[in-house]
C-alpha cells in the first residue's frame, strides 16, 4: 500500500504542477507509471490490467481522507485573486473532519486540468454503468438538487473501506442509516420442518438462486423475464416463514436482512421512501435475500384518494412495489394473513407460499428435534400424546425454554410429563386456547 500512496502523492504534485504550469519533469500525467500491485484486484475484484489509469487514481483520491488525510492539504490553498479556495479544487466539508474531502471535481480537476472536453468522460467514471456503481465500490454522494454533477462527494463504499482498513468482509447492522437488520441462525437446511408443499415451493426458490445465471443468461430469457425473484410468505405466526427466509440465505452463502415495514413507515411525507431507498441501493449489487417482515404495513388494501395522506400512503407503496420489481436480487415479503395484502400487489410475486399450521404428524418431528434427548424417560410415548395440543413451531419453542428453565431452577437434568403438560397449559393461555 505504501508505493501505491507514493505513487499517488506523484499524481497529486503532477497534477498541480501541470495545472499552474510549473515545472515538474514531465509533460503529462499519464508518465506517471503507477506500480503493480495485488491489492487492485484483493480490493475491487477486477484485474490489475482491467482497471485503466483514471480509475486508479479516483480509487486512491477516494481513500486517501481514509489513510492519508494530510495529503490533500494542498487543495486548501487560496485563489490570491479572489482571496478564496480554487473552485475547480471542488471538495466539501463535514463537522468533525479538518482534512480535506474530495467532490468529483476534484476528480475532473486532476484528471482534465483545464480541458473542458475531458469532463464527460469523467462523468462516465460515476454513472450507474461503470463497475465503480456495480461492484458498489465508490459513487458521488450528496448533490444539492439544481447543482452540478461532478458536485457531489466522492465516497468510497463501507465495504471496500472494510476490507482496506480491517481486512474483512463488510457486514452493515442497524441503524438510523440502515433500517434493516441482519439475521442467523444456527440451524440448517434439514432442520427445517414444513409440510410437502412448502418444501416444494421452497425448493423452486432455491433453483432461481443457483440457476438464475443459466437462466437469463445462458437460456436467453433476459428478454422477457424480470431479474430477481419476488416472493410471499403468509400464514400465522410462528410457522417458519423468517426461518425459512434465513436458511434460503445460509444454504446459498447469502446475507439476509430483515425488514419491518412497520418500524420504517414514517407520518413525514418522503420520509418512508427514503428510508426504504437506503436499503435497496445498499443491496443492489449484493448477494442478499431482503426479507419484509409485516409486509402489510404498506402493501395493505389500498385507501380511495380522498384526502392529500391517502395520496401519500398511495406513492409509498408504489414506490416499495417498482423497488421490489426493479431489485436485482431475491426479495421475500411476509405477512400473517394473505387477506390483508391487495391482491393486485399479489400478481406481482412469482410465489405465494402458505406456511400451514404444523398437522400431528409434523409437530410430533418438531418436539423431536427440540427435546433434547435425556430430558424425558418414556420419550416416543409422551411426545405423541404432546404431538397432539395444536401448536405452533414458535410456540413450541417457548414450552421448550420453559421447561428448560424449570430444569435449571430445580436442578435437574429430568423432565417430569406433568411439568411438561403445566408448560404446555401455560402456553395455551398465552395464545387464548384456554382462560
Amino acid at each position: 500500500m505504501r508505493k501505491l500512496t507514493e505513487w499517488f502523492q506523484q499524481v497529486l504534485d503532477s497534477a498541480i504542477r501541470l495545472y499552474f504550469k510549473q515545472d515538474c519533469g514531465i509533460a503529462s500525467l499519464y508518465e506517471v507509471v503507477p506500480p503493480h500491485s495485488p491489492w487492485w484486484q484483493e480490493m475491487t475484484g477486477m484485474s490489475e490490467e482491467q482497471i485503466t489509469f483514471e480509475e486508479k487514481v479516483v480509487l486512491m483520491l477516494a481513500l486517501m481522507p481514509h489513510l492519508y488525510p494530510q495529503t490533500l492539504d494542498i487543495f486548501f490553498v487560496n485563489n490570491k485573486n479572489f482571496d478564496r479556495p480554487y473552485t475547480e479544487f471542488g471538495g466539501w466539508k463535514r463537522l468533525s473532519h479538518g482534512g480535506f474531502l474530495p467532490t468529483g471535481e476534484t476528480v475532473a480537476f486532476m484528471l482534465s486540468g483545464e480541458d473542458a472536453d475531458m469532463r464527460p468522460s469523467v462523468v462516465r467514471l460515476f454513472e450507474k454503468e461503470h463497475w465503480f456503481y456495480i461492484h458498489n465500490i465508490l459513487r458521488l454522494e450528496g448533490r444539492g438538487e439544481g447543482e452540478p454533477f461532478l458536485s457531489g462527494q466522492l465516497r468510497v463504499s463501507d465495504e471496500l473501506l472494510s476490507k482496506v482498513l480491517h481486512g474483512k468482509e463488510y457486514k452493515p447492522d442497524y441503524s438510523t442509516g440502515f433500517p434493516a437488520k441482519r439475521i442467523m441462525t444456527p440451524l440448517q437446511w434439514n432442520d427445517l420442518v414444513v409440510d410437502y408443499h412448502v418444501a416444494e415451493q421452497l425448493e423452486e426458490i432455491n433453483t432461481w438462486i443457483t440457476g438464475s445465471d443459466v437462466i437469463m443468461e445462458e437460456w436467453g430469457l433476459k428478454r422477457i423475464l424480470k431479474p430477481g425473484y419476488r416472493t410471499l410468505f403468509y400464514g400465522p405466526p410462528g410457522t417458519g416463514k423468517t426461518l425459512a427466509a434465513t436458511l434460503l440465505g445460509k444454504r446459498n452463502d447469502m446475507d439476509v436482512y430483515r425488514v419491518d415495514l412497520s418500524m420504517i413507515v414514517s407520518k413525514y411525507i418522503g420520509e418512508t421512501e427514503k428510508n426504504l431507498a437506503r436499503i435497496f441501493d445498499m443491496a443492489e449489487n449484493r448477494r442478499w435475500i431482503l426479507f419484509f417482515d409485516e409486509a402489510d404495513a404498506l402493501l395493505g388494501k389500498r385507501t380511495s384518494t380522498q384526502t392529500s395522506n391517502d395520496r401519500h400512503a398511495n406513492q409509498e407503496v408504489a414506490y416499495l412495489l417498482q423497488r421490489i420489481e426493479d431489485f436485482p436480487g431475491t426479495v421475500v415479503l411476509a405477512t400473517n394473513l394473505r387477506s390483508n395484502i391487495d391482491e393486485a400487489f399479489s400478481r406481482r410475486f412469482q410465489s405465494l407460499v402458505y406456511f400451514p399450521m404444523p398437522d400431528e404428524e409434523i409437530r410430533y418431528e418438531l418436539w423431536n428435534k427440540m427435546m433434547p434427548g435425556g430430558w424425558l424417560s418414556a420419550r416416543e410415548e409422551c411426545l405423541h400424546r404432546i404431538a397432539e395440543y395444536e401448536f405452533s413451531g414458535g410456540a413450541i419453542t417457548n414450552v421448550i425454554r420453559s421447561c428448560a428453565l424449570h430444569l435449571m431452577s430445580v436442578s435437574c437434568n429430568i423432565l417430569e410429563e406433568s411439568a411438561l403438560i403445566n408448560f404446555i397449559a401455560r402456553e395455551q393461555v398465552k395464545e387464548g386456547v384456554r382462560q
